[in-house]
């Protein structure tokens, strides 16, 4: 058996439990006597619930879990207790962040601001391009003369065309 083993996801917060195959090869993996350490518990879920679930399994399987952010170590029932209220002090600060964001997003809509990405060309520069290439010049030409891909000429004026 190899003494050290490392299991790994590339994923987006929003991933399933089930589109985290590092993870689940992991827990397949654990055996009753093993400990897993993973650098923060909330690299176990996605909310405080999921990584308690997780928590409670390994622990019902013999498994302890070690996090070396918080410092955690559930062989213990205080560390498990401690597992559990950082778990849920993640959560709420994931759900604080979108409030946040949400709230941003809503305050630059009634101030009548932008949101998002900036638009790489003004509306004067996407009429210039369609009048350049009305004479002739190619989306390279037009591309360098503004200053901006070729990708971004061809996209600004197929919606400028409608289409």
């Amino acid at each position: 058996m190899e003494a050290s083993r490392v299991y790994t996801d590339k994923l987006s917060g929003t991933s399933t439990r089930q589109e985290r195959s590092g993870l689940a090869a992991l827990l397949d993996y654990a055996r009753d006597g093993d400990a897993i350490v993973v650098v923060g518990i909330d690299r176990l879920g996605r909310n405080a619930a999921e990584v308690m679930t997780t928590i409670r399994n390994l622990g019902q399987r013999g498994i302890v879990l070690r996090s070396l952010r918080e410092g955690i170590d559930t062989s213990n029932a205080a560390g498990r207790m401690v597992a559990g209220v950082l778990a849920s002090l993640a959560e709420l600060e994931l759900e604080l962040g979108k409030e946040r964001r949400t709230a941003a997003r809503d305050a630059r809509r009634a101030r009548g601001q932008s949101i998002g990405r900036p638009k790489a060309l003004t509306d004067e520069k996407i009429a210039l391009a369609r009048r350049v290439q009305d004479s002739g010049e190619s989306a390279s030409t037009i591309a360098s003369t503004l200053g901006v891909s070729r990708a971004t000429v061809y996209r600004v004026l197929a919606v400028s065309d409608g289409q």
